[in-house]
């Protein structure tokens, strides 16, 4: 039956959707447009598919390719946490896939098929690691999406080409950091399995092992650069601020939140919460690391001028929330760490995509392309203050919800700083988004048009006359509505996603 290979299903469709896209490019844009949308709809319905059978099974699914039994033989495995971050990512994809129609063709006028291989090839990496069942092929996906992501930044404007190149280095680098601590891993258990890995390391013998903490060091350090988790962050900015507008909208709400569940499923699948929390003992250090990213980054972002620079900004700070959460070390903080990826997931997702129809109709990136945006978009107005609503916090938005965890979660582990951060990066979110949706309401959209006319403005249509008192094209509109839509309807949820998929993910011994 179709449903018992779901699991594989999940990755392969896009997969083969990518190779078929590579060959097919004398079949139009309208027929590549069409494919990119059957693969991304078709890994959300196997998605789907998987999470129903974990959820009415209530137990994990192992998926064993060629059925090969592991460790030796590569397993694919979907429980309740990897299950919601599959049908997150699928769902985020076909998403941006609709919202691609305008902004991807005018970005890829001559080479459109190839721009969605790279698109459905950097979906199959993403739900890949996250269905990955051991660390070697988890890696190899990393590797996947990384050069696709190298692939789709590097065909933005400007110094795009730049700012991806130092993005492969930094990547490449973090790679390197995992890759080498998987080698300690295996030259000391024999495995490459998640499961078989986490019996190993829990035998005695290896609990104080020098080796295996020198192997999780590497690849939690490795995982750290590949998330941009705060001093290794600066990365970042640069390469999405540069990316076209649909590159934006796929990569940002789904590169770093992966990464953050990879951490997670090192630090509690591969590992313990004994083991992270009494050998390694590193907790206090990255509760200061994620305070600083929470409030750096956010303080960064008040400080930009270019939309997409200070949603960067925010992409940083989010991932100090979840790291923060994650390593508070009890159940109310690993909640809010899960629940703030899928929020988060669709925060940016909603953020990125309003300010991409402003840039789209407008074709400037700085403040003043929001100048009387409530009189001209005004549906992408509304779908602005639900996303940014979502990012302070503010109910019922999803935002609020996670952030409620989150500072539940430390202060039941006295991480006062760490509340202290979440706080007072909300209250700068606040002052920021205000300060955007005054100019929104109250800007004169006259003196936009004067704005752009000067060319103070770095537009990614430069040539291309500003369209006032004009709506973003229904492509765009209908997957930010529904985007928007969905903040607020997982955060009226919130009761059933928590008891339903994140309250059995919760590792022992919280």
């Amino acid at each position: 039956m179709m449903i018992d290979q779901a699991p594989a299903l999940i990755i392969i469709f896009p997969l083969f959707i990518s190779l078929v896209l590579t060959l097919a490019g004398s079949l139009g844009p309208r027929v590549a447009y069409g494919l990119l949308l059957c693969g991304m709809a078709g890994s959300l319905l196997f998605s789907l598919l998987a999470l129903g059978q974990v959820v009415a099974d209530n137990q994990a699914i192992h998926y064993r390719m060629g059925d090969w039994p592991p460790p030796m033989g590569i397993e694919l495995v979907i429980d309740h946490l990897s299950g919601i971050v599959l049908v997150l990512v699928s769902a985020c994809a076909l998403l941006t896939a609709v919202y691609s129609l305008r902004t991807a063709a005018e970005d890829n006028p001559d080479r459109l098929h190839h721009y969605y291989a790279l698109f459905a090839l950097l979906v199959t990496g993403l739900l890949g690691m996250t269905a990955s069942g051991d660390v070697f092929n988890l890696y190899v996906l990393l590797e996947i999406s990384a050069l696709s992501s190298y692939g789709l930044l590097a065909r933005g404007r400007g110094p795009a080409y730049y700012a991806t190149f130092k993005y492969l280095i930094v990547g490449t680098i973090g790679a390197c950091f995992y890759l080498l601590g998987i080698g300690y891993l295996y030259i000391m258990t024999g495995s490459l399995n998640m499961l078989d890995l986490a019996e190993i390391i829990s035998r005695p013998e290896l609990q104080e092992s020098v080796s295996i903490k020198i192997g999780f060091s590497l690849m939690i350090l490795g995982v750290w650069i590949k998330m941009a988790l705060f001093p290794l962050h600066a990365w970042l900015p640069n390469a999405y601020s540069k990316a076209g507008i649909t590159t934006a909208c796929l990569i940002a709400p789904l590169m770093t939140k992966v990464s953050v569940y990879i951490m997670l499923r090192i630090m509690f699948t591969v590992f313990s919460v004994d083991y992270i929390f009494d050998s390694i003992a590193w907790s206090q250090v990255v509760i200061y690391l994620a305070s600083a990213a929470a409030l750096i980054g956010m303080i960064s972002a008040l400080a930009q001028r270019d939309l997409r620079m200070m949603l960067c900004y925010i992409v940083v700070a989010e991932i100090g929330y979840m790291t923060g959460g994650a390593w508070v070390a009890n159940a109310a903080g690993y909640t809010g760490a899960v629940y703030h990826i899928l929020a988060d997931g669709l925060m940016t997702l909603c953020l990125f995509m309003a300010v991409g129809a402003v840039i789209y109709r407008t074709g400037l990136t700085s403040m003043a392309a929001m100048q009387g945006i409530f009189q001209r978009m005004p549906i992408t107005a509304v779908v602005l203050v639900i996303g940014a609503a979502s990012i302070i916090g503010i109910p019922p938005t999803c935002g609020f919800f996670s952030k409620f965890y989150l500072i539940q979660g430390a202060a039941q582990a006295g991480a006062w700083v760490f509340v202290a951060a979440l706080l007072i990066a909300s209250l700068v979110a606040a002052v920021m988004f205000f300060k955007l949706l005054e100019i929104a309401f109250f800007g004169d959209p006259q003196a936009l048009e004067q704005e752009a006319a000067s060319g103070h403005g770095h537009g990614e249509h430069g040539g291309q006359p500003v369209v006032a008192r004009h709506e973003a094209p229904l492509s765009m509109l209908i997957p930010m509505v529904i985007t928007a839509a969905g903040l607020i309807v997982l955060g009226l949820y919130t009761k059933e996603v928590v008891e339903f998929f994140i309250g059995w993910s919760i590792p022992a011994g919280f």
